[in-house]
């Protein structure tokens, strides 16, 4: 509401303050993903045989449906006993994605050092199905790499210079940046690829663009520092989805009983504030989500605070006041 002043003389040299209202356009409400009503445990701590260990960890995951119609999901488990960086991908799969206790599948998935991949070094499976085929995108703990499947089960790796699988990096030969959890967003003819690295420590987002999934761009920080911090772990499993005409990214700063991930609001995809937060709209008390469209319906996939497992809840978009 604005305000316009007037001045009248009346009688005896009185002034008449007049305020005059004019109406200015309503602001736009900031809309804030809100979880809807409890959560439902998809996957637990799985039987890894002689891999097996008491402090190993579902994490970084990845769920999709199948070509069969079946829920897939894959996570890197940290912690097992196979060696290297301890980290391999368990599959489970689902009837749907509202049922419990998905059926466990078994190891779906091992590095493979012949492969340029670091021994247990698997982190972060992302799936989208293009043009009929699963297109996923790993680490292999030094950067970020693809696999394909026809039908969203069975993936087999693409390589790029002779037998590497990886594709490109934050890393040099002088900074290990530990280039990881990648996700890819589609927006018109452009392939959006988002993931972490920490170059001295420094944690942030960064983003690569292609049109064909071979070519990538150079990368950008896309966000970085700002109340969530700049440590190596303040930029993790970055996950952007669009709706109601903005991009909104999910960026974790914390695991476990305290997990937290920041959201932020941008309508460029290769901007969400770097030192800044003018895009920041808010956080949830999750970690490593994954926002899953099935129907009219969004749903938010997240680690259990145990980290024992992870689960699914409903999502809904509710208007928030601005914290700007």
């Amino acid at each position: 509401m604005g305000t316009r002043l007037s001045r009248t003389c009346l009688n005896g040299g009185i002034l008449l303050i007049v305020v005059c209202c004019t109406s200015l356009p309503a602001a736009e409400p900031v809309l804030f993903p809100r979880i809807d009503g409890p959560a439902w445990t998809v996957a637990g701590d799985p039987d890894l045989g002689k891999w097996t260990a008491a402090r190993q960890q579902p994490v970084d995951f990845g769920i999709w449906r199948a070509g069969d119609g079946t829920w897939q999901l894959w996570s890197c488990i940290r912690g097992t006993r196979c060696g290297g960086n301890t980290r391999l991908f368990y599959r489970w799969e689902g009837k749907k994605l509202t049922e419990k206790d998905w059926k466990p599948m078994g190891i779906a998935m091992t590095a493979d050092e012949k492969y340029g991949e670091a021994s247990g070094g698997l982190q972060a499976p992302h799936v989208i199905r293009i043009g009929g085929v699963y297109q996923m995108f790993y680490g292999n703990w030094h950067g970020i790499c693809l696999a394909r499947s026809p039908h969203g089960k069975k993936f087999d790796r693409v390589f790029q210079r002779g037998n590497n699988t990886q594709m490109f990096t934050e890393d040099t030969p002088q900074v290990r940046a530990n280039t990881r959890d990648a996700m890819v967003l589609a927006i018109g003819d452009t392939y959006y690829c988002y993931y972490t690295a920490y170059p001295h420590r420094k944690g942030a987002v960064y983003c690569r663009t292609s049109r064909d999934l071979q070519k990538w761009s150079e990368s950008k920080i896309v966000a970085y520092g700002g109340r969530a911090g700049t440590g190596p772990g303040s930029a993790e499993c970055p996950h952007v989805v669009y709706r109601h005409g903005w991009c909104y990214l999910f960026r974790t700063q914390r695991y476990g009983r305290d997990g937290r991930t920041s959201v932020y609001r941008s309508k460029d995809p290769m901007d969400f504030g770097v030192e800044d937060d003018r895009f920041f709209v808010g956080t949830l008390p999750v970690a490593a989500p994954e926002i899953i469209r099935d129907g009219d319906r969004d749903y938010i996939a997240s680690l259990l605070p145990s980290l024992k497992g992870i689960r699914v809840a409903r999502l809904e978009w509710a208007p928030r006041a601005d914290p700007r």
